[in-house]
């Protein structure tokens, strides 16, 4: 049997849970960037950085080029607003 104070405190882990969201784009990117320049430093100290140098060539221009679209999408706004 369940006594009262176990039931009160799951009524407050309950009440108090925050259900996990999906990230953003951009924490998505900031991550994916993070992960990808710790991977190229670290082939760099054990001087194998072959195979990270060519994974992060082709990564990128991607990347870049999603916060360029976030931030040319960020500029039509201001000058649909502001009539720059």
């Amino acid at each position: 049997m369940c006594t009262p104070v176990f039931i009160a405190a799951l009524f407050i882990i309950a009440r108090t849970w925050k259900q996990p969201r999906c990230p953003s784009e951009d924490e998505w990117i900031r991550k994916l960037w993070y992960i990808s320049t710790m991977e190229y430093y670290s082939a760099i100290k054990k001087n194998a950085f072959e195979s990270v140098l060519m994974r992060w060539m082709k990564l990128e221009p991607i990347i870049q080029s999603e916060v360029s679209q976030k931030e040319e999408h960020q500029y039509s706004l201001l000058t649909h607003m502001y009539g720059i």
